[in-house]
């Protein structure tokens, strides 16, 4: 029976964003009868409006040595992309008290060998999904530019790509005037900067938009405006879940909802250390004198990533609970930022600004694994900045574990038990 007359798969996934697709393709390509709830539609969260970059050579995480105190600075100078709104919520304090504690070398190093792990098998896997599947989504792979206006700042970068030379990810120093050859689209602000070659970009609503056709055509169910109210249980496993769509059963579950995965499993009675981390972008049409290829602005933590189909302003970093509105000052601060790096940072007309929920974890590694407690419930979460990045190696572990496979890197960095408290 097929699942359009069914209301019991063999995998029900909850979640339509980039990693609830991922691992439904590859649960599909299992051979597994895979249906994805959505609480709105695919691709209208944090896997829509980010910047798209496949960024191999982001290895080192945001829990470093002197993190705290570097953002206490900017933020007293007015150049931080981190805002926090003055309101009583005792989850995030307790969160950010445990990202503090994560700040030092030993869980920096731990985490750069981690994430070099899933985004070389993810990077190696989106080459034979597009090699199997026609995505359109604008991929071009041209590296990544880390552009600087601060003589000092571009130094310090120097201790960064020393962590990335023993994987072979270090990048290029161009000065003032070679990083206008690379890159003339620079201003005469921008001092110098680094080029990652490994690193690839594209239009990310267009990936997620064409991979929820392919789970479909593969034989996957996608039911949107279908949202999760509660879990059905007995004894260590989820049965069922009723949803505003009805009820529906599974033999197994992954939860993969993005920001909204601690507040499900809660249901469960399980803590999950995950918080939303609020970003804006700017699409638009391309400018006249467009960047060849996506640019980090370092100073400002922001990202220009240009497209055949158009161009992208996005960053920041804001935790104001699940508030979806847009600050238009926050907006405007990344065209001003842009100004600082650009000759023509905008292009016109402006066709959406956007605000979507990164999946932050308190150690800045993501969470994918089997819940304890519960030995047919999976989560896929607190992929920070590195959804799209990471997407194919998260799908393809998670299908693995699923099937009691081996998988092609070792899971232990992302399992669920190397946080203490869970309930």
């Amino acid at each position: 029976m097929s699942l359009q007359n069914s209301r019991h798969s063999d995998v029900l996934v909850i979640g339509g964003g980039v990693i609830g697709l991922a691992c439904a393709y590859y649960l599909v390509r299992d051979g597994r009868s895979v249906r994805i709830i959505e609480q709105d539609t695919v691709s209208a969260g944090a896997s829509h409006g980010n910047c798209g970059l496949l960024f191999v050579s982001d290895l080192p995480p945001l829990c470093v040595p002197g993190a705290i105190r570097h953002e206490l600075i900017r933020t007293l100078r007015g150049t931080s992309p981190l805002t926090i709104k003055p309101h009583f919520d005792l989850s995030l304090a307790l969160w950010l008290l445990r990202f503090a504690a994560h700040c030092h070398s030993r869980q920096r190093d731990h985490a750069i060998r981690a994430r070099n792990s899933i985004l070389r098998a993810s990077a190696t896997l989106f080459g034979t999904l597009f090699e199997d599947e026609r995505l359109e989504c604008d991929f071009e792979r041209r590296g990544v530019l880390i552009a600087f206006t601060d003589p000092a700042t571009m130094e310090g970068y120097q201790a960064t790509n020393r962590l990335l030379a023993p994987f072979g990810l270090a990048a290029r120093f161009h000065d003032r005037r070679s990083v206008r050859t690379l890159e003339p689209a620079l201003s005469d602000r921008v001092c110098g900067g680094w080029y990652h070659p490994a690193d690839s970009h594209l239009r990310p609503e267009r990936l997620v938009h064409s991979w929820g056709q392919a789970v479909q055509q593969r034989g996957g169910m996608i039911e949107e405006d279908c949202s999760l109210q509660q879990f059905e249980t007995r004894k260590d496993k989820v049965t069922a879940v009723i949803t505003t769509r009805g009820r529906f059963t599974a033999d197994r579950f992954v939860l993969a909802a993005g920001a909204w995965t601690p507040a499900m499993a809660r249901q469960l009675g399980l803590r999950i250390p995950v918080q939303p981390g609020k970003g804006y972008s700017i699409t638009m049409q391309r400018p006249a004198a467009c960047p060849t290829r996506p640019c980090y602005l370092y100073e400002r933590n922001m990202v220009v990533t240009p497209w055949k189909s158009g161009y992208r302003l996005g960053g920041t970093m804001e935790f104001s609970g699940f508030d979806d509105t847009l600050n238009p000052r926050r907006l405007a601060n990344l065209e001003t930022s842009a100004a600082i790096y650009l000759k023509t940072p905008v292009g016109r007309p402006v066709t959406e600004q956007w605000t979507g929920l990164r999946p932050m974890c308190v150690d800045d590694l993501p969470i994918i694994d089997r819940m304890p407690d519960r030995n047919n419930l999976y989560i896929a979460t607190g992929h920070g900045m590195l959804g799209i990045s990471t997407a194919t190696g998260t799908g393809r572990l998670m299908a693995d574990m699923v099937a009691g496979k081996r998988p092609s890197f070792d899971p232990a960095p992302f399992s669920i038990r190397r946080f203490a408290r869970l309930g």
